[in-house]
């Protein structure tokens, strides 16, 4: 005949001496633990994996510049919603505006004044001042866009199509 001792609570103990709500305690704070452990690793990686939706800044229209802020054969990197732009001044005095993300791999895309051409320093990709892709690995040309002047400030928007 066996006989189960009681504690000093009055609940019976097992073998080992623990008794039954302190290891449900026990087991309840582990498996917390463990829980909480995997959802401090999960979280980051499904935070990569799953990116937060891109809020478009600003959209059609952007004010690039002033007037005078770029000389002849000059220009400027600015920030058209969330990607840069490129306002240029041709030798004429003509104000253009492409995107500036090559359309190879995104890079960031830069006139060159001294070849009057636009240049990809990533792979050397080359455009023309048009936009157009005349050597190297872009598939595309640039995004042109519109430019006019009013007042004193170079606005930037999209073409509109037909």
């Amino acid at each position: 005949m066996v006989s189960k001792t009681r504690g000093v609570t009055g609940e019976p103990e097992d073998p080992n001496g623990a008794s039954a709500p302190r290891r449900r305690i026990v087991t309840a704070l582990l498996g917390g633990g463990v829980l909480g452990s995997l959802a401090a690793f999960a979280y980051p990686v499904l935070r990569y994996l799953v990116p937060p939706p891109v809020v478009d800044l600003g959209g059609d229209e952007v004010v690039a510049g002033k007037v005078g802020d770029i000389k002849p054969s000059g220009s400027k990197i600015f920030r058209f919603g969330t990607r840069p732009a490129l306002l240029l001044m041709t030798a004429d005095g003509e104000y253009r505006a492409l995107s500036a993300v090559c359309t190879h791999l995104g890079c960031t895309v830069q006139y060159r004044s001294d070849l009057h051409e636009i240049w990809c320093a990533c792979h050397n990709g080359m455009y023309d001042l048009n936009g157009r892709n005349i050597s190297g690995p872009p598939p595309r040309p640039l995004e042109a866009f519109q430019v006019h002047v009013r007042g004193g400030e170079i606005v930037v928007s999209r073409k509109r199509e037909a």
